[in-house]
C-alpha cells in the first residue's frame, strides 16, 4: 500500500524536526497537517525567530524547487514577525526501485540536504 501524502508529509517533517533539534533549535510550535505554513516555528539562542517551511516530494521531482507565490507569501509573513525565513526540502523515494512510490512498511531514500535561508531583503 502506498503512503499517504499526510504519510509522506510526516517523514519530511521528522527528518526536518531532527535535524532542527541537533543544531539546538527550540520550538515554539509545530504544524504538521499538510497546507499548514511555517510548519516549525522555533527560537535560537533564546532570541532569533525562524519560521520553517517544508516541502517534501517524491522521485524524480527536485525537492529544493518551491512555489515562488507561496515562498512571497512566506517571506511577508516572516518580515512581519521579524523572523528569518528557512526551506527545507525533502525528497522521498522507494529504496529498491526509484521510479516507485514508497510503500507502507518499506526502507525509503530520503533525500535531505540542510537547511537553505531565504534572502529576505528587497520584499518589503
Amino acid at each position: 500500500m502506498e503512503l499517504s501524502q499526510q504519510e509522506i508529509h510526516q517523514i519530511g517533517m521528522n527528518t526536518v524536526g531532527k535535524h532542527l533539534e541537533q543544531n539546538s533549535f527550540e520550538f515554539l510550535a509545530v504544524k504538521s497537517e499538510l497546507g499548514q505554513s511555517p510548519q516549525f516555528v522555533c527560537i535560537k539562542n533564546e532570541k532569533e525567530l525562524f519560521f520553517v517551511l517544508v516541502r517534501t516530494v517524491l522521485f524524480p521531482e527536485d525537492p529544493q524547487n518551491f512555489d515562488e507565490s507561496w515562498m512571497a507569501k512566506m517571506k511577508k509573513h516572516a518580515i512581519e514577525k521579524k523572523a528569518r525565513l528557512l526551506y527545507a526540502g525533502v525528497g522521498l523515494a522507494d529504496s529498491t526501485n526509484m521510479m516507485s512510490k514508497p510503500m507502507k512498511g518499506q526502507e525509503s531514500f530520503v533525500n535531505y540536504k540542510g537547511l537553505v535561508e531565504i534572502n529576505l531583503l528587497n520584499e518589503k
